[in-house]
């Protein structure tokens, strides 16, 4: 079942936030959601590569989210980056996020069913009828 990690949890997307403190401990998976909560006048989400993270660098062909309320699923594994392209946002105020995305969560099997114990109840009854009709 997938889970929705609300960035910054009730703080949101903002400044002068540790987001790799946030991160830390937490296991995100494929098909998980990343919730972006932000004032979509003063920052957005950018999806950048590593080396853009480390410089706080993006180009026009990086994926821009500038709704305010932002959801990106998980869809492969691996490392993911996110900044916030606005002003120095990202190189003096750490609104910068890395993560590393898991594979899926295994899917729990089906229960067995309990047909065993009602087969052994039957062949139980049958055999002391026959021993009934044998003796009786």
């Amino acid at each position: 079942m997938a889970t929705d990690f609300v960035v910054g949890d009730d703080k949101g997307w903002t400044l002068d936030f540790n987001y790799t403190a946030w991160a830390e401990g937490k296991v995100f998976r494929v098909g998980d959601n990343l919730l972006f909560n932000y004032d979509k006048a003063s920052h957005n989400v950018l999806k950048v590569n590593g080396t853009q993270f480390q410089g706080c660098n993006f180009t026009a062909d990086n994926d821009l989210l500038s709704s305010g309320k932002d959801s990106i699923t998980l869809k492969a594994e691996g490392r993911k980056w996110y900044i916030c392209g606005k002003g120095n946002h990202c190189a003096n105020h750490q609104m910068k996020l890395v993560i590393n995305v898991e594979a899926a969560a295994p899917t729990s099997a089906p229960a067995p069913t309990s047909s065993a114990p009602s087969r052994i109840a039957s062949l139980s009854g049958a055999l002391i009828v026959a021993i009934a009709a044998i003796f009786g």
